[in-house]
């Protein structure tokens, strides 16, 4: 394999004291993050205790319970992690080794949290007017048109149209929801995140796979996206003599969009909704088998049974078996293609940083900019639901989609000024270019992408 990750652990000292736990001595040590109960999490070392927390953003935080969560809280907590909800948990103990291939509190990160808080106070950065007027009409026209595929029959056109108002409620409803960035209240959250069930996906998978790949972005080790597709198609630069390569690659950007359009199929025909763990993150370390997950397995299963019998089973009803297979397929394809695109464009292109820990410890904040790009300005925002403002929604995946192209001008700024490379394209088309050239770069085993200095 070409990537060798330089793998950093820590021994942790005791703590002189124990905040919420008690006396030091009486602190648990765990041998490692795979020994913690469901209900503990890690933080930086420390262990704490979940049961009896009330958490402020919900408790969908049950579902990362027997996890090591110390750089997805600092992702979701950027304004205040210092302060945050750590210090409001019982201390149970401690980590005698955890993984450090990430660090928090440097200098560009703090010049970029204090640069985007001069442009979005942190108690403003949820959802605002334009937003809810978004998901008002995305929401009303996937009513509207399933209404009509279902009680009047389906045809290639409406295919086609519920298939991108699918993914449109993927990417500008659901997407924002599950960040937690919609509302400071997760009733609002938690509901607008079942669109992810409504699309033909699951809310609890998502959240599984969605923050393990924000929080490792491109690490092959870590990140489930990064290797979705192996071995079939190669997201990731393994070089020219990788194991994972074949000489099919070559060829692999002419076949790139016929295996985006399996996007949906990918996510009907997976049994992980019925287990509700998804396979991609577990093998990247994290571990969900927790009773949080079993308690909302039954809603899941229901829930896919809707989306089955409303969008699958009802052509068979209006149409011959042919022509309902047709348009199922359609619609399939057009969603999978509408979504799938914006996703792959965002961190595979050329200058991608494809190692970001392959060098040691590197500034998270940095990590984020550097494995992503940013293409177009507004109209691409409503389009994509501000998903084309990838790096600043990596920065602050918990800000609302809504204010990424105020703050952008902001992030360029402190990035420039502190040598973080910003790739930008100035619409999809460009990026889209990129992708293909460094999709057949990567196939060919010749990407010119670089390890760079962390």
């Amino acid at each position: 394999q070409a990537l060798q990750t330089h793998t950093r652990f820590t021994q942790a000292p005791m703590p002189p004291n124990s905040g919420a736990g008690g006396a030091a001595s009486d602190l648990q040590v765990f041998p490692s993050a795979d020994q913690l109960p469901e209900g503990y999490v890690a933080i930086d070392g420390e262990v704490y205790d979940l049961k009896g927390f009330d958490h402020p953003g919900g408790e969908s935080i049950l579902l990362f319970g027997g996890n090591d969560v110390s750089v997805q809280y600092r992702m979701i907590h950027p304004f205040h992690a210092g302060k945050g909800s750590v210090n409001k948990m019982k201390k149970v103990g401690r980590l005698a080794k955890s993984r450090l291939d990430y660090t928090f509190g440097s200098e560009f990160e703090r010049d970029l949290v204090a640069a985007v808080q001069k442009v979005v106070k942190p108690s403003q950065r949820f959802a605002t007017r334009g937003f809810w007027f978004r998901c008002i009409f995305y929401i009303s026209l996937y009513a509207v048109l399933t209404y009509f595929y279902v009680s009047r029959g389906s045809s290639i056109a409406l295919c086609i149209a519920i298939g991108m108002s699918q993914a449109s409620i993927g990417l500008n409803v659901q997407h924002d929801a599950n960040h937690g960035a919609v509302s400071p209240s997760p009733f609002w959250n938690d509901l607008l995140g079942f669109g992810a069930d409504m699309i033909g996906g699951c809310k609890y998978l998502w959240l599984q796979q969605h923050w393990t790949h924000h929080a490792f972005t491109n690490d092959i080790t870590r990140d489930p996206d990064a290797s979705s597709t192996d071995p079939f198609f190669l997201f990731h630069d393994y070089g020219k003599n990788g194991a994972v390569r074949k000489a099919v690659h070559v060829f692999q950007h002419f076949y790139m969009i016929p295996v985006l359009a399996m996007y949906w199929a990918s996510s009907i025909f997976n049994t992980n909704v019925v287990t509700l763990q998804h396979t991609g993150a577990a093998d990247a370390g994290m571990k969900f088998g927790n009773s949080y997950r079993e308690a909302h397995r039954p809603i899941s299963i229901l829930l896919r049974s809707l989306y089955l019998a409303l969008y699958c089973a009802s052509p068979f009803y209006h149409h011959h078996w042919a022509t309902a297979l047709l348009h199922v397929w359609t619609m399939a394809v057009s969603e999978s293609l509408t979504l799938a695109i914006p996703f792959a464009l965002s961190h595979n292109f050329l200058e991608s940083e494809r190692h970001p820990v392959a060098n040691g410890q590197v500034c998270w904040y940095k990590s984020q900019v550097e494995t992503s790009s940013t293409y177009g300005g507004y109209v691409a925002g409503w389009l994509t639901g501000g998903l084309n403002f990838q790096i600043e929604h990596h920065l602050f995946p918990r800000m609302s989609s809504a204010w990424y192209p105020y703050i952008q001008p902001a992030v360029r700024e402190v990035c420039k000024k502190h040598g973080v490379n910003y790739v930008y394209y100035p619409n999809i088309f460009s990026n889209l270019v990129s992708t293909f050239t460094y999709i057949a770069q990567v196939g060919r085993g010749a990407y010119e992408g670089k390890v760079k200095a962390n």
